[in-house]
């Protein structure tokens, strides 16, 4: 249950950082940004928003409201009639009872924690480094250098362990040479991540945290 509470607090939080939304907005930026990584339901987002406002890591900041267009006075009963059923034609209707919600600056923190936390997997490892740039430089190189070194042992640990176990069965054999290939093709990537990261730069902007960072490469 905390794992799953956590995994949602960085999606949600993350998101806000981005921009202030209601919840359909907020899940559907979260899929924009994860795509299939984001199974975030709304049996669960709306019950995590209500928790983290009490814990006041999130507000509300606006709820709309249904706005009726003006119905001008004509002088005669007919037209008055017209007037009013064109107006209701016309009615510009917002979106009902959906309420916005916005990060606060403890729920800024919260944020940096969550990524800073050294329990990493898929699912978590994905969340923090899509919004790991709200963090300082060292926060988001220890997250690459924990999740390459974690990869590199996944990579190690067949050699060393399972050579032979297959046995004479292709697909077994397949699927692990697949594996390889795809935790090489990772470490690689993370590789270069580490390399741009670390790269010198003289383009700075502001941190929520009031620190700089470099611009998004």
């Amino acid at each position: 249950m905390r794992y799953i509470a956590q995994v949602l607090d960085l999606a949600i939080l993350g998101v806000l950082m981005e921009s202030e939304l209601h919840g359909y907005e907020l899940r559907k930026r979260l899929y924009d940004v994860l795509g299939w990584r984001a199974t975030v339901s709304f049996g669960s987002l709306y019950p995590a928003l209500n928790r983290l406002e009490r814990e006041g890591y999130v507000k509300a900041v606006e709820s709309s409201s249904t706005t009726v267009a003006d119905i001008p006075m004509t002088g005669s009963f007919s037209g008055e009639v017209a007037a009013f059923r064109a107006g209701r034609r016309g009615t510009v209707r917002g979106p009902r009872n959906k309420k916005v919600y916005g990060i606060t600056p403890e729920g800024e923190r919260r944020l940096g924690a969550l990524i800073a936390d050294p329990a990493d997997d898929e699912r978590t490892f994905a969340l923090k480094l899509a919004f790991c740039r709200h963090c300082n430089p060292q926060t988001r190189i220890d997250l690459l250098v924990r999740r390459r070194d974690e990869l590199a042992r996944r990579l190690a640990e067949p050699r060393a362990n399972m050579s032979g176990h297959a046995g004479g069965n292709r697909y077994v054999r397949a699927l692990r040479d697949h594996d390889t290939e795809t935790i090489a093709a990772d470490i690689a990537w993370l590789d270069g991540l580490l390399v741009d990261e670390t790269a010198p730069t003289d383009e700075t902007e502001p941190r929520p945290d009031g620190g700089t960072k470099g611009q998004d490469r």
